[in-house]
């Protein structure tokens, strides 16, 4: 990968580049490594086109039964392929910076004269960026299946907004373990461990009410579940305002939790050397 060249004025007292231009070049800097791999955005979509197209194709017949609802799987299942790929991307975001400790350019970015929240702050942005861009793409697939969205542009808007919200927290909390155990095998043993309990702990594919006991009491409290819930009512026009704002509230708060830890992480890296 390569590395930004981070400009500072020698006039300012604390030595320290401007915090948007820092994070703006650690913006730009995995950007453009992101268009030189290009391909692994790609192949990341092809689990939503299995998804939409195969698995609700197959489980179609899951929308006639009692209690299921008048939409059919497909529009059903949509907002939570939506989440789900946001989610498994956000889990592997952290991979980027062990990339960066084994290559040695992590000791070059810790010399430049910035603040560390702008390193962790211009790399989120760009991810989130990425998974905005995943996200309408998912939705474009969904309705090439078959979903409809009777909430039109402010359900799709809605949707995009809980996506970006999921991915926050979880390309955050991803860095965080990343700097913390500085190890593929660990980053890669504990996302597997979680991306696929919240995933099936939640409402992505299933509605609560024809869920066990348990698993509704548990999906309650998974912020899977309230993404794929403000993207589905967003999407369907029944949003309840009063039940998103709690819900985004819940994810807003998550996503700053997250993205707290991975500053400390960072810092934690940095004394440790």
């Amino acid at each position: 990968m390569t590395t930004a060249v981070l400009t500072h004025s020698p006039a300012r007292t604390d030595h320290r580049a401007r915090w948007s231009v820092a994070a703006g070049q650690i913006f730009r800097r995995w950007s453009v490594n992101t268009m030189r791999e290009a391909w692994g955005v790609g192949v990341s979509l092809l689990q939503p086109v299995i998804w939409i197209l195969l698995f609700g194709q197959v489980f179609t017949s899951i929308g006639t039964i009692p209690g299921f609802g008048s939409d059919g799987y497909i529009t059903f299942l949509v907002p939570g392929i939506l989440m789900m790929t946001v989610l498994y991307s956000g889990a592997w975001a952290g991979t980027g910076y062990i990339e960066d400790i084994d290559n040695g350019v992590m000791d070059q970015l810790l010399t430049a004269p910035v603040r560390r929240s702008a390193l962790v702050a211009g790399q989120l942005a760009q991810q989130l960026v990425v998974g905005l861009l995943q996200s309408a793409i998912v939705l474009v697939i969904g309705f090439a299946g078959g979903a409809r969205y009777p909430g039109g542009v402010w359900g799709v808007g809605l949707a995009l907004v809980a996506a970006t919200l999921l991915a926050a927290a979880f390309c955050s909390l991803s860095t965080a373990v990343a700097l913390t155990t500085r190890s593929h095998l660990a980053l890669i043993g504990i996302a597997q461990m979680v991306v696929l309990p919240v995933t099936f702990l939640s409402t992505a594919m299933m509605p609560r009410d024809l869920m066990p006991g348990w698993v509704q009491a548990v999906s309650r409290y998974n912020p899977m579940t309230w993404s794929v819930e403000i993207a589905r009512t967003g999407l369907a026009g029944t949003a309840n305002w009063g039940e998103i704002a709690w819900q985004l509230s819940l994810l807003t708060a998550l996503a700053t939790a997250a993205f707290a830890w991975s500053i400390a992480a960072f810092n934690s890296y940095r004394r440790a050397l």
